[in-house]
């Protein structure tokens, strides 16, 4: 039973796990077990070249990103599991005990991020009721969202990233994530707001 299972490796996904992951040294952080089905063939990353993200160098290819954020998340919080070559295909159950089945396994988790692309069709079952057109996205795009309130979609069940509504830029994204991971945070430390820092000299 994970404590959160993260569906989906892009640069959503990975903020979320990296913030979650280095909540360890917290004592509401520090014994939860934490999961990403880091299936990436559909992230939009592939084809990117970035000039205009905050920290990154210009040129810095979508591709390379999306290798060197998983590596990241490995040597700094290898605690968070990461699973690979899985596609998630159905959710169900309710918080604190939904069944996640992929074309290879099944998995039991008390939250769950749904930090995938907008691309239509929405092709994970049960969660189709929440599905609507993408609020920022062009309509001859095609996009799409999970309605949500601030990033919760019905309780347990979380949104980052474009599938979340936001508009397909990078910081954004990365931000949409990170933010879900603060919340999450905020509910393990029992509803007080919560984040996670590193400094010099501490």
């Amino acid at each position: 039973m994970y404590d959160v299972l993260i569906i989906g490796g892009g640069v959503s996904g990975v903020s979320c796990a990296l913030v979650l992951g280095s909540a360890y040294t917290k004592p509401f952080g520090s014994d939860k077990k934490i999961g990403l089905i880091a299936h990436q063939k559909a992230s939009s990353l592939q084809n990117g070249v970035y000039n205009n993200v905050y920290g990154i160098p210009p040129g810095k290819l979508g591709s390379e990103l999306l290798e060197e954020s998983l590596e990241h998340l490995q040597q700094l919080y290898p605690h968070v599991t990461q699973i690979e070559k899985e596609k998630v295909l159905k959710i169900e159950g309710s918080v604190g005990n939904f069944t996640i089945k992929t074309n290879k396994n099944e998995y039991h988790s008390k939250l769950i991020v749904i930090a995938i692309g907008s691309g239509s069709p929405f092709l994970i079952e049960g969660l189709e009721t929440y599905v609507i057109p993408h609020k920022k996205a062009l309509a001859i795009k095609n996009r799409i969202q999970l309605e949500n309130d601030d990033h919760l979609v019905k309780a347990g069940v979380y949104v980052c990233g474009t599938l979340a509504g936001h508009r397909s830029q990078l910081s954004i994204a990365a931000g949409s994530g990170a933010s879900v991971a603060g919340d999450i945070l905020t509910l393990w430390n029992e509803g007080n707001p919560a984040q996670v820092h590193d400094a010099i000299d501490k």
